[in-house]
């Protein structure tokens, strides 16, 4: 893989990582175009973690305002901490009903499912569901402090169908926030935090299948940069998305998912599609 690949892989993946518009269509898209396929998931999980290093940038102050309020409302039960405590234990419900579901249904029906008519599909309801959010869905008031754990299941419910290809992961679960009548802040901020655990977990999980092989095939240099392009991507996909769903223009990404999906399914060869 030479350098420049490496960093159009991230830039791509990146970018789609957080906008509702499936970064694992895109990917297939970018191999396609270039005639390079990923070698395992080796280089996978380089743009992942610069993806997730971009959301510790952006949310870091959240995440030192959530892990002081868990531990002190633990240890001094504050009701000003409270808050934030079962925000903070919401994220991990929803982690863990994204860990179990997302599990079972890759190992059940992932590999039955990566085609792309399945593909074309996932892209298209996506832009239906944000078309019915914009137009014909008001949005709520709700805040953190009115989550509960039926919310946090639904997110998380949610979120696991993103192992079907085509779905986003940013996307459902700010569908299924909005939808359960959480504000546009609180909505992406859950997403977002709900984001770090998710993606750091697969990563680990995807670490006994990286080889010394795939590695060298990439290369240091296109791994590095690759990484950097990644990180970079995905901040702009968080600024990028925060600002159209906050001048309630969710309908351009929504147009963009249909666009994409009728390029998938009229060019896309199946004999292409490997995740």
């Amino acid at each position: 893989m030479s350098f420049l690949e490496a960093v159009i892989f991230g830039v791509v993946q990146g970018i789609a990582e957080f906008l509702p518009i499936s970064s694992t269509a895109h990917v297939i898209i970018a191999q396609m175009m270039l005639g390079y396929s990923i070698p395992g998931l080796s280089f996978e999980i380089f743009l992942h973690l610069g993806s997730v290093a971009a959301v510790i940038l952006f949310y870091r102050e959240d995440i030192i305002q959530l892990l002081t309020s868990f531990f002190r409302y633990i240890s001094k039960k504050n009701p000003q901490d409270r808050t934030e405590f079962y925000f903070s234990i919401y994220i991990v419900i929803a982690t863990i009903i994204t860990g179990v579901l997302g599990i079972i249904l890759e190992d059940v029906m992932a590999e039955n499912l990566k085609t792309p008519s399945v593909i074309g599909g996932s892209l298209a309801l996506t832009g239906l569901f944000l078309i019915l959010i914009e137009r014909f869905h008001t949005i709520g008031s709700r805040t953190e402090k009115d989550l509960t754990i039926v919310d946090s299941i639904i997110i998380g419910v949610a979120q696991a169908l993103a192992v079907i290809p085509g779905l986003s992961r940013s996307g459902t679960t700010l569908i299924a926030g909005l939808y359960a009548g959480l504000n546009r802040d609180t909505a992406v901020r859950y997403s977002f935090l709900l984001s770090i655990p998710v993606i750091l977990g697969s990563t680990v999980m995807a670490i006994g299948d990286v080889s010394a092989g795939s590695l060298a095939s990439v290369g240091t240099g296109p791994l590095i940069g690759a990484m950097i392009a990644s990180f970079v991507a995905s901040y702009f996909g968080i600024l990028l998305l925060i600002n159209f769903l906050n001048k309630g223009r969710l309908i351009y990404f929504a147009l963009y998912c249909f666009l994409l999906a009728a390029v998938v399914i009229l060019f896309l060869n199946p004999a292409e599609v490997e995740l």
